[in-house]
């Protein structure tokens, strides 16, 4: 009676274990947690993707990057990598991305990535066609006031030392 219970008991145990291990083996049967690093990034700039569960590598794409190849990483038993260049003409927002793994499916991250609005770059705010007339005659201004108060002072100090 004693060995029947035991052997009960040791059945029920290892049921429940291979039921517990069964959802994570199914698991790794397709693509998850898509990482897109950084995640808020300018047109341009270089975006790197991790896939889980995509062991055989595949394809990402977006509307904010070309189709880009995912490699398995060396290593790792079930994940793959990519890194894709952002359009320079890609509108600042939210983008999601697309994977398609070989033999593992497809998986869709919507909001992986933000694409924020570059700075116009180029002189600096300054003028590439001169000083306006306004502008010459503040700065004629600032240097005759700097001339007269030179003089002033100077002379000041002159008519101290006959003292």
């Amino acid at each position: 009676m004693r060995n029947s219970r035991a052997l009960a008991v040791a059945g029920a145990a290892a049921v429940a274990v291979v039921g517990l291990a069964a959802p994570a083996a199914v698991a790794w049967n397709s693509p998850s947690n898509i990482v897109a690093l950084p995640s808020v990034i300018a047109r341009g700039g270089q975006l790197t993707v991790t896939v889980d569960g995509c062991p055989k590598g595949g394809t990402m794409t977006s509307n904010a990057f070309p189709a880009t190849a995912l490699t398995p990483i060396s290593g790792t038993n079930e994940t793959s990598k990519g890194t894709a260049t952002i359009n320079a003409n890609a509108s600042p927002g939210s983008y999601s991305i697309t994977v398609r793994c070989q033999g593992t499916g497809t998986l869709t991250n919507p909001a992986a990535f933000t694409v924020i609005g570059g700075v116009r770059g180029g002189l600096g705010g300054s003028s590439s066609t001169g000083a306006t007339p306004t502008d010459m005659a503040i700065g004629g201004g600032l240097v005759a006031a700097a001339v007269i108060g030179g003089g002033l002072f100077w002379m000041r100090r002159r008519s101290e030392k006959q003292i």
